[in-house]
């Protein structure tokens, strides 16, 4: 048992060091998208390529759809309509920061709650939750550098 909670610790620690808490690797998903303005997140780097803003707002989206499998995939709708992807037009800047901060909130509390037994059950087809967290993990990392990148495109225009 001690070993179970040893992996959830670490799966806690994996994504904090992903979103928001200190990391070698360089800026955490959070950490991107401190200090971008409106105007930069609206901001797209070609047609039809997305924005920050959107970027945001899909993180925020998948860190909604984990939690909900990681809760036995119980119905509960996103606060915006749709799913994936969504257009800049859907929400504020403000409004996609807070929703991706709220949902890691309430993504974290539920791994926090997981007895540690529950990382080998399966969430979805083969996937265990635990490596659902670890990819929930990487997927903020993607998207940490992604805005990163396009905060990078923009300086260069």
């Amino acid at each position: 048992m001690a070993a179970g909670r040893a992996e959830l610790r670490s799966m806690i620690a994996l994504i904090d060091e992903a979103f928001d808490k200190r990391a070698w690797h360089g800026p955490t998903l959070r950490r991107a998208i401190a200090g971008v303005t409106a105007k930069q997140a609206a901001w797209r780097p070609a047609p039809g390529r997305h924005n920050i803003l959107e970027v945001t707002l899909h993180a925020a989206y998948w860190k909604h759809q984990v939690r909900r499998r990681l809760r036995g995939g119980l119905r509960e709708p996103f606060a915006i309509k749709g799913s994936n992807w969504f257009a800049a037009t859907e929400a504020s800047w403000t409004t996609a920061v807070r929703l991706l901060l709220d949902e890691h909130a309430a993504l974290r509390a539920v791994i926090a709650a997981l007895p540690p037994a529950a990382l080998q059950r399966r969430v979805r087809g083969r996937d265990t939750a635990a490596f659902t967290i670890r990819g929930i993990a990487a997927h903020d990392l993607y998207h940490a550098g992604q805005i990163q990148l396009l905060k990078r495109l923009q300086r260069q225009t």
